[in-house]
């Protein structure tokens, strides 16, 4: 199976920012992908080793699950969007492939923005704090995918065509390392999200020492295994709340928290809300 063919990209946001010197944050990481055109003034990022001076005419993209710092010491404005990404049965497209992190923006690409906000224009983030993004009460819902597939399939092929940009010819090289077949790890995560997973059955699933895998797990993703399922749970957690109906304890069962009342916590440790709330907003619009 070409895993790329089975790439599922939800959008989560989209929008135009006008922003100061209060966007200033360290130390961000987000369980979905994040995606903003520069068109006026500037700012600086930083993630993946690499620093950026964020332009205009520029495209920038951060990675899901990437530690990341940016900042404005004065002003600049952008489009941007978020979305969750995934290929069958689980793994990340940044798994998969290398990225470049910033490209030259087209007219067209920035009419694809345009198109977005035209799509759902009640999708934007009311507050800039990345720390709050999986607010659902900062995130005003709008239009539902789930029942609309002309809606949805424009807004998966825009969201396509800009990923797209980003993309190199080069397959990622740090799957098959000393830490085994880490592209196998990750689909066993993901295919085992309703069960419990621990550590020592991942690096067994290696054939490694445990601490090792977690070392070297670390390494590589930048949290320890236990900290990427939880976040993987939540991730899942996250779009099924917003893409279906489905109560909470069955979502609970079906991302591995056993019990609407763990998933709840478990949720708001990792978001500062509680699941109820993260939905409550897309029903009230």
């Amino acid at each position: 199976m070409n895993l790329l063919e089975t790439l599922k990209l939800n959008l989560l946001h989209t929008g135009y920012a006008e922003l100061d010197d209060k966007w200033d944050y360290e130390n961000v990481i987000s369980t979905f992908v994040r995606l903003f055109l520069v068109t006026k003034g500037s700012a600086e990022m930083e993630h993946s080793g690499s620093f950026f001076t964020l332009k205009p005419g520029k495209m920038y993209l951060i990675p899901s699950f990437t530690y990341n710092n940016y900042r404005c010491r004065d002003y600049h404005e952008q489009y941007y969007t978020g979305f969750f990404e995934e290929t069958s049965p689980g793994v990340s497209i940044f798994n998969l492939n290398e990225f470049v992190y910033e490209v030259d923006a087209s007219k067209l690409d920035e009419q694809y923005f345009k198109r977005l906000l035209e799509l759902h224009p009640n999708m934007s983030v009311e507050n800039s704090d990345p720390k709050l993004f999986m607010n659902g009460g900062l995130i005003k819902m709008g239009d539902s995918l789930e029942n609309n597939l002309k809606l949805k399939l424009e807004t998966k092929s825009i969201l396509e065509i800009l990923l797209s940009k980003f993309i190199t010819n080069e397959i990622k090289n740090e799957l098959k390392t000393s830490t085994g077949d880490l592209n196998k790890v990750l689909v066993y995560i993901s295919k085992n999200l309703s069960k419990e997973i621990s550590v020592d059955q991942l690096a067994t699933f290696c054939n490694l020492n445990t601490d090792y895998f977690s070392r070297s797990f670390k390494s590589i993703y930048g949290v320890r295994p236990n900290r990427f399922i939880q976040l993987k749970r939540v991730e899942r957690a996250q779009f099924l709340l917003l893409s279906s109906q489905k109560p909470l304890k069955q979502i609970a069962e079906e991302v591995g928290l056993y019990d609407g009342a763990y998933l709840s916590k478990t949720f708001k440790k990792l978001t500062g809300v509680t699941p109820a709330a993260f939905r409550k907003q897309k029903l009230s619009n």
